[in-house]
């Protein structure tokens, strides 16, 4: 057969495929979530997250100092409280376990552990939401000014970055402008700019014990069946102050992740999320597929779309086994 063409030549030896590999996995931009919760002496694997923990502040400070051994000097908090109520006043005051924890980690380990925190209301309100219920409706502008005070009592705390995920309209400014009105102008935003309302949030929810009561989060967060609507959401949030956006979830918005590189000059972040996680270890657990391989390949899809910054849950694993030097 007389072909002169053969891509597989280029495929033939693994020092070949090194050769010519167009991305090749960087664990540089990987942030590790965790979940910070009240009380002592807690540290509980959480059923739908193998693997993750929900734990106190002390508890926490030990985990992040084994794991900044490993390598991860990146991290994500999410809060996890009781004390809920209509107005999530636990959200900013100076008991919720996100703010104390956040002092007690830049206390110990300085600048070379970055701290970002989640800026959201569900976990701190009485329905679930991520926006304060008034007369029955999610009221936007008063979500705004809550969000913002948990943002600055954040920064006040040590936080290097805030990261709202609530979806309200003008959260972003909002932030932006309680933080420089107080002083604190190198705090980071780090925008979830295209949440989308997904199926695949579920084993978060049980984590942070987050589920809304009633209804759901579809008048907020963004509709999977649109991708311009992210563009928007994206030229919002560049002219609100954003400094990094971001796509949640990551797998199934492929598209979306490379549509904010292309039209964005900020650094684009990707949250590959619980579900997406869960599915992973699921599958490994059954015998169904090989857990390293599978990860490498999810991660590195995400980069090639166009994410230099991605919240995984696998990192840990990565650095532990070794899986980033394979």
């Amino acid at each position: 057969m007389e072909q002169m063409y053969r891509p597989r030549r280029l495929r033939r030896t693994p020092v070949i495929r090194e050769l010519v590999a167009e991305h090749t996995f960087s664990g540089n931009g990987l942030i590790q979530p965790y979940f910070v919760t009240d009380g002592a002496g807690i540290r509980e694997e959480i059923k739908g997250l193998p693997g993750i923990d929900r734990e106190s502040v002390d508890k926490l400070v030990e985990t992040v100092s084994h794991d900044l051994a490993l390598g991860i000097n990146k991290i994500m908090l999410f809060g996890v409280t009781d004390r809920k109520d209509v107005m999530a006043s636990t959200a900013h005051d100076e008991a919720n376990p996100v703010i104390v924890a956040t002092k007690a980690l830049k206390d110990k380990f300085g600048d070379s552990l970055f701290v970002g925190a989640d800026v959201c209301l569900c976990a701190y309100t009485d329905t679930g939401h991520c926006g304060v219920t008034i007369n029955g409706e999610i009221d936007n502008d008063a979500s705004v000014d809550v969000l913002a005070d948990m943002a600055l009592a954040l920064a006040q705390a040590g936080c290097d970055c805030v990261a709202p995920s609530d979806m309200m309209d003008g959260r972003v400014v909002g932030i932006r402008d309680a933080l420089e009105g107080n002083g604190y102008v190198n705090t980071l935003i780090m925008a979830y700019t295209a949440k989308y309302a997904s199926a695949y949030y579920g084993p978060f929810r049980e984590a942070a014990k987050s589920a809304p009561g009633k209804g759901d989060r579809k008048g907020y967060q963004m509709d999977f069946r649109n991708r311009t609507e992210a563009l928007r959401e994206l030229t919002l949030d560049d002219e609100e102050g954003a400094d990094i956006v971001m796509v949640k979830p990551a797998l199934a918005y492929l598209d979306i992740i490379a549509d904010f590189r292309q039209q964005s000059r900020l650094p684009v972040a990707a949250y590959n999320v619980s579900g997406e996680y869960t599915m992973v270890k699921l599958l490994a657990q059954a015998g169904l597929a090989d857990e390293k391989t599978m990860v490498l390949e999810n991660l590195t899809a995400i980069q090639r779309a166009g994410a230099s910054i991605i919240l995984t849950y696998h990192l840990r694993d990565i650095l532990k086994n070794g899986w980033h030097n394979a």
